[in-house]
């Protein structure tokens, strides 16, 4: 599948500056468009009188007008569009993203959002709009954290097993375009195990077997995917998956992770890995579907 534009939601915050910026360099190494949506819920607003609801309409504007500033001073030469968005910030970026390739079922759009918006209490968190989206989105989110720095040159993805190929191909594209290498992960913990009536050693060695095999398949089909790409490999036994991602992410550029949407499902989607690792990572974090 190939990937197709770009779409970021804007509320003026600083995190979403960041994620607008971030969006507009990646749009034009794909030389693909980028859309930037500022949702005000005007079906909400309706309640409101008309003169506020105008005065609504035109800050949504003006910060729409500063994003797609921002977004070619950092991408000159970027087809840049803008859209107020009528619904709440989560329900208007995953609306816009299935608008963007309304005739490309080959093409992928990519959502992106901040760390935290205004409505945010900590520069840490990873906000609801942000939690929501990336829990419900069927394409690729990429959630913007961290500061800039320079350059790490390297793109991390964590793998389980096979049905991370897909997260494995978006992050060798990724780390393509940008010239960096890829470094498949495999970080596991056996305290997962204690509930099993096997015995330790026996479930400790299958289980590096297993994950040892899936993550040699999957670094022999994305080295023949992208055969000048630098690619390597590490299986390891940690108390925290979640944090070896975490600290991984010091010093990458991107990291990647999959994510299982089961189709009936109350409460948090994104599961305990993932989540940890969009809230607290060092640089951003993409969320892509499990096959």
């Amino acid at each position: 599948m190939s990937e197709g534009p770009m779409v970021v939601g804007t509320d003026g915050s600083d995190g979403a500056a960041g994620a607008v910026l971030w969006a507009a360099q990646e749009a034009a190494l794909r030389n693909q468009p980028l859309h930037i949506v500022c949702a005000v819920d005007l079906d909400l607003a309706e309640r409101l009188s008309a003169d506020t609801r105008r005065r609504v309409r035109e800050a949504a504007g003006a910060l729409l007008a500063e994003a797609a500033a921002t977004a070619s001073g950092g991408a000159p030469g970027l087809t840049v569009t803008t859209e107020v968005g009528r619904e709440p910030a989560a329900d208007a970026l995953l609306r816009a993203a299935v608008s963007a390739v309304p005739h490309a079922e080959d093409a992928a759009v990519t959502i992106v959002v901040g760390s935290r918006g205004l409505g945010g209490f900590s520069a840490l968190l990873l906000g609801s709009v942000g939690l929501t989206v990336a829990g419900r989105a069927g394409c690729p989110v990429v959630v913007v954290r961290g500061t800039r720095r320079p350059s790490g040159g390297v793109v991390v993805v964590g793998v389980r097993d096979e049905g991370d190929r897909g997260a494995v191909s978006f992050a060798g594209r990724t780390a393509r375009r940008r010239k960096a290498s890829l470094r498949l992960l495999s970080a596991w913990t056996y305290f997962q195990y204690f509930e099993t009536m096997a015995p330790m050693p026996d479930v400790v060695r299958r289980n590096m077997e297993a994950k040892a095999a899936a993550s040699t398949r999957l670094l022999g089909s994305v080295r023949e995917e992208f055969p000048d790409l630098e690619v390597s490999e590490e299986v390891v036994r940690v108390p925290s998956p979640a944090g070896e991602l975490v600290a991984a992410s010091r010093h990458a550029d991107l990291v990647v992770v999959g994510v299982r949407r089961p189709a009936h499902h109350v409460g948090r989607t994104l599961g305990r890995v993932t989540h940890a690792v969009v809230q607290h990572a060092h640089c951003p974090v993409a969320v892509v579907p499990r096959s």
